[in-house]
């Protein structure tokens, strides 16, 4: 764990240079708008260890796989959002010299993010290698009101200089994407251009042909006074920019104001796409700075008063879930079915931006909860509108009669992961896709959402699962055998209770779902039946395996055993690891943690947090305690889980700690890999550790039902909550629980034991 950012409830601060921890600071202050981002790199020269990456949502680039040696059903290509041209570089030139911020002597440096506004800001003084200083400010924003731009605001003041001071913005696409894997070029510049007023460089993927223009336009000032002389071009292939400068004496300032439009074709028409990004970009000078600002931090606001978690007497919690839901509304709006949330966002590389079933587990049920939007159902139509590439990576596989099996890393919906005990084995991912569809209908109650596209992937899914299972004669059961749980440090295993547990709740919900629809829309139902050629017998088996699907059990552990052959392990708990060698991924060789007992991330407890209601108390904490002494949270899913476990069964303690390592994750660096790129859609989990975990936050029998605990490290917490049309505001304190009606319809909500009325007319107030 490293702590080098300073507590602050709305702001992000990093109050020193840390050459060291350079990418990890690049990460931590990332900006981005759902449509665009980049990592916290410097607009002016940095020549040592950096990674400059700016990444377009919706854009990609088939980069060819790289194995050791070929399996039937590998993927060609690994989709990957490339690095996209530097929109944000700024040269500063004095007569003689280049400001470096690896060369120059570098003091005062302070750099904030103010989650509040959106707004990024940095300032340093330098010094260069002869003797002349500067002191430098920037603001920065990637705007949320109009999701074509990005605005940077860069002053330098004299400090001992006399002569003139150079502002060279400029655009590249001479760029480089570092992971990928023979370091193929991903773009081809179709045209860099510059006049007196504006400049562009438009920019086309390679192999698929996306289509990327980038254009700016500036303000340029000295001593707040805006100078308006003939810049000098910059234009050659792949660099397009101006110089604009004037002469200074100490104590004088120049400003340059760039204002970057970046479109894609996957929102203009490539025809147009140039005349557009200019247009944009000439708005936006239009519109100025102060006027960006406003719009930009107007939108803030709606997204603070939507979403805002407020933590009385804890600094670090508070900042560490605003944090949270800052980065996570940075990197996804929820306005286009057509995107989805890569891992990293738009702060790394790493997986290439593809979408995973991080989504589904830990994205769909916050934005289902926090918001009253459509951001969840976008979320299920992107993987609706996927189900044919999904019917077809399971028919490489040997899979029949539209069987699906969606892809464990994707981004069009083909298969592009590599590593067989992941892609072949890690089967568990459909599940969570038929969990987070239930999940949307009992929060919103949108049941036509289940005939008008639920059912069909239920149904597709269901298929697959009819053909992987297989009957054991010596149990006389169905087993699933030669997979990969939630538990990445086991592979190839038999019987990984978490997913055949949640196989039989995929095949109940789809029986369930068939019968209300065929009830409820004949029509619909009737739609499905003819395009799928479902035939109900086909429930016959769904029903026998439901009944006789295998589930390893230990009766004098009163344990689930994670799979067939666990408990053969030597039983070590995490304490018995040496501090040095964590985490073991980094430290220790594949064969000796594929022979350990160390869980990786939540397995068993997994399925227990998403079935809670199924189980009995004292299983639900014998099968804690067993678990979570030997899980090492090295994956980022697992610490919100284990909190929301921890709190429900009383371990108040437990549950905060394991609530500051999921919401603290990225910001104090607790595995060591920060600087690859934040954990972008884990980051919902530490909101839910709050709602469901020390609040109680669950649905059962349709009543929603909270049953409240409070850390000793605060006073007070509140979020707000949507619940089918009706938002709701929950305020939990030591001694009382409060909560109001903003929006919707009376509800009755049950509080511990208690059924209460809540209504608009008065806040509800509930001594404990």
């Amino acid at each position: 764990m490293k702590r080098y950012i300073k507590a602050n409830e709305w702001s992000i601060i990093e109050d020193e240079f840390h050459a060291t921890q350079l990418r990890a600071s690049e990460s931590i202050f990332s900006l981005g708008n759902g449509r665009f981002g980049q990592r916290g790199f410097f607009e002016e020269t940095y020549s040592s260890d950096s990674l400059q990456g700016s990444y377009v949502a919706g854009v990609s680039f088939q980069d060819r796989t790289k194995v050791g040696w070929w399996k039937n059903g590998y993927p060609h290509y690994f989709s990957r959002i490339p690095n996209a041209p530097n929109w944000s570089g700024i040269y500063v030139r004095l007569i003689d010299e280049e400001v470096d911020l690896a060369v120059w002597d570098l003091k005062q440096f302070t750099r904030s993010l103010d989650m509040k506004t959106g707004i990024s800001y940095r300032e340093f003084e330098v010094t260069s290698p002869k003797g002349h200083k500067l002191k430098i400010h920037v603001e920065h924003i990637n705007s949320m009101d109009n999701q074509n731009i990005c605005a940077i605001k860069y002053s330098v003041t004299s400090i001992n200089y006399e002569g003139k001071i150079s502002l060279v913005p400029y655009l590249n696409s001479d760029v480089a994407h570092e992971s990928a894997n023979f370091n193929d070029k991903m773009w081809d510049t179709l045209r860099a251009e510059t006049n007196h007023e504006y400049a562009y460089i438009w920019v086309q993927t390679k192999k698929r042909d996306t289509q990327i223009c980038c254009a700016m336009t500036y303000h340029f000032y000295k001593n707040s006074k805006e100078v308006t002389t003939s810049p000098i071009k910059i234009e050659k292939e792949k660099l397009t920019g101006f110089s604009v400068g004037a002469d200074v004496k100490p104590d004088e300032r120049v400003t340059l104001i760039k204002y970057v439009a970046i479109v894609s074709s996957l929102y203009c028409d490539k025809y147009n796409i140039v005349e557009e990004t200019i247009h944009q970009s000439k708005n936006a000078k239009k519109l100025g700075w102060t006027s960006l600002i406003e719009a930009h931090s107007l939108k803030w606001d709606e997204i603070w008063n939507a979403s805002d978690v407020v933590i009385e007497g804890d600094l670090e919690a508070q900042q560490g879930i605003r944090y949270n839901i800052f980065q996570l509304n940075q990197s996804y709006r929820g306005d286009d079915p057509r995107l989805n949330i890569g891992p990293k966002g738009f702060t790394g590389e790493k997986y290439g931006g593809n979408t995973q079933w991080n989504t589904e587990l830990c994205c769909v049920p916050f934005f289902l909860l926090s918001t009253s939007d459509d951001t969840a159902k976008n979320l299920l139509l992107y993987r609706y509108n996927q189900l044919p590439k999904a019917i077809d990576n399971a028919k490489k596989l040997g899979f029949k009669d539209g069987a699906a099996l969606y892809p464990m890393v994707t981004f069009y919906g083909e298969e592009c992961h590599n590593e067989w005990e992941i892609t072949f084995e890690e089967i568990h991912r459909n599940n969570i896709i038929v969990y987070a569809i239930m999940q949307y209908i009992t929060m919103t109650g949108d049941e036509r959402f289940l005939a008008d596209y639920g059912l069909e992937m239920m149904i597709a899914i269901c298929r697959f699962w009819s053909q992987r299972i297989s009957f054991s004669t010596p149990k006389q059961k169905y087993v699933i055998l030669g997979v990969t749980g939630p538990n990445e440090y086991e592979n190839n295993v038999d019987n990984n209770w978490y997913t055949n547990y949640s196989c039989i709740e995929t095949l109940k919900s789809t029986i369930n779902a068939i019968d209300e629809v065929s009830n409820k829309f004949p029509d619909v139902y009737k739609k499905i039946s003819d395009k799928t050629q479902f035939n109900y017998q086909e429930t016959e088996l769904w029903r026998k395996m439901i009944k006789e699907i295998y589930l390893p059990e230990d009766d004098k552990l009163n344990i689930f055993v994670q799979h067939d052959g666990y408990l053969d392990k030597e039983l070590k708990t995490v304490d018995d690891i040496p501090k040095e060698e964590r985490p073991i991924n980094q430290h220790w060789s594949w064969d000796r943690i594929l022979r350990s007992c160390y869980i990786k991330q939540s397995d068993v407890l997994l399925g227990i947090y998403l079935f809670y209601p199924n189980f009995e108390f004292e299983k639900i904490k014998s099968n804690f305690n067993f678990y979570e002494s030997r899980t090492l949270h090295e994956s980022s899913l697992s610490p919100y889980i284990h909190s929301i476990l921890a709190a429900r069964i009383g371990d108040v303690n437990k549950a905060y700690r394991l609530f500051l390592h999921a919401t603290r994750l990225d910001l104090d660096d607790y595995n060591n890999e920060l600087q690859t790129g934040l954990h972008i859609t884990s980051m919902p989990g530490s909101w839910l550790a709050i709602v469901q975990g020390f609040a109680g936050m669950q649905i059962i029998e349709n009543n929603l039902c909270f049953n409240p605990i409070i850390p000793n490290e605060w006073k007070s917490y509140s979020f707000k909550l949507n619940y089918r049309k009706r938002n709701l505001r929950i305020n939990i304190k030591k001694n009382e629980v409060q909560i109001e009606l903003f929006e919707g319809k009376d509800l009755n909500i049950r509080v511990y034991k208690s059924v209460y009325s809540v209504s608009k007319s008065k806040i509800l107030s509930i001594q404990i």
